[in-house]
Parts: C-alpha cells; structure tokens; sequence
C-alpha cells in the first residue's frame, strides 16, 4: 500500500509530468526512480553519494555540465545540507525549455537518511525555485494535506499506509503534509 503523505501528490505529479510529453524528454532522476514509471526518451538515476548535487552540476568527460529535459527530485531536497546550492546546479543541468520537479515532506516525522534538513510548503517551494533564478511565473507550486493524515503521522508505525476507507483526500491548506513543484528554465 502506498504512504498516505504521497497519494494526492504522485496523483498530480503524474498528470504534470504526463503533459511535459515524457516521450521526448531526456531525463535525471536524483536519488530516487519515482520516474522508473514513466516511457522518457532516455531516463538515468544519479544516487548520492557518488553524485552530489550540492558540490556541482553533474559533468561529462570535458567537465561540462550534462543537460536535461526534466530533472526529478521526489523526497530528497529536506535531506540536502546545501539545498539552494543544490536547486541551481539543477538549473545549470536544464536545457532551455527544460524543468525540475521536486517533492518535499512539510509536516512529517523526522527521518534522517542519512540526514534530514528542511521542510517546505508550496509557497516556501516556489520561494526556494525563484531565489534560485527560475521566474515566478514559469513555477507551479502545490500543496496537500489535513488533519487526519496529520494525526497518522504521529502513529509508531511510519510512514502511514493508505486505508481507502479511513483516510480521507481533502485537502486542508492549513495543514499541509508535503508539498511538489515544476518550475520551467525559460
């Protein structure tokens, strides 16, 4: 059964990336394969700590910063030590046109893995995004969560599976579990 904290999100997150026409699209995933579901042109996987996003943009054999369609980030930003860093070595990694997308925990337990730094609501997402040099109007930014999965949260067994009967999808913008954003390289 899937986390309650991701159902909304990766439901949303699809149907963003699904409209980016993932069949043209040469991607990086960064520590993750959420992306694994999808049919991209051409997708690879970059796991810390071979590859740092915080020390650089990832390099080809010249030193030249490999380019990307769309970057993907799904739960690894609260766990960067450097993550403005981090946000424009992945602008420096897009092609023009290109776009990163990212999900983050806002309200969740702490989770070191190895270590667990920030948190973000949609709003904090698109702030971070346009500190970074993406325009604010090339950025969309959600949020979702409510008081239920909140208290799911707080259970000794994390995170909370899914229970289609017992947990409701209504979104409370008062109290948002975790927050996604795509933000376009114009």
């Amino acid at each position: 059964m899937p986390s309650l904290n991701r159902i909304v999100m990766a439901k949303s997150s699809r149907q963003m990336i699904r409209s980016l026409g993932p069949k043209k699209l040469n991607v990086a995933e960064i520590s993750g394969h959420w992306g694994q579901m999808f049919d991209f042109k051409s997708y690879q996987q970059y796991r810390y700590p071979e590859y740092d996003v915080c020390a650089g943009p990832f390099t080809d054999e010249d030193g030249k910063p490999l380019k990307f369609d769309l970057i993907l980030a799904n739960q690894v930003w609260e766990h960067l030590d450097r993550p403005y860093m981090a946000t424009k070595n992945i602008r420096k990694m897009l092609r023009k046109g290109g776009h990163f997308w990212l999900a983050v925990p806002f309200y969740i337990p702490f989770h070191a893995a190895p270590t667990d730094c920030s948190r973000w609501s949609a709003r904090g997402l698109k702030n971070l995004l346009i500190e970074c040099g993406f325009k604010e109007e090339d950025i969309q930014a959600d949020q979702w969560g409510n008081r239920n999965a909140a208290l799911r949260n707080l259970e000794p067994k994390w995170p909370p599976e899914y229970d289609e009967v017992n947990d409701p999808l209504d979104n409370d913008p008062d109290m948002p579990i975790c927050a996604w954003a795509l933000a376009q390289k114009t």
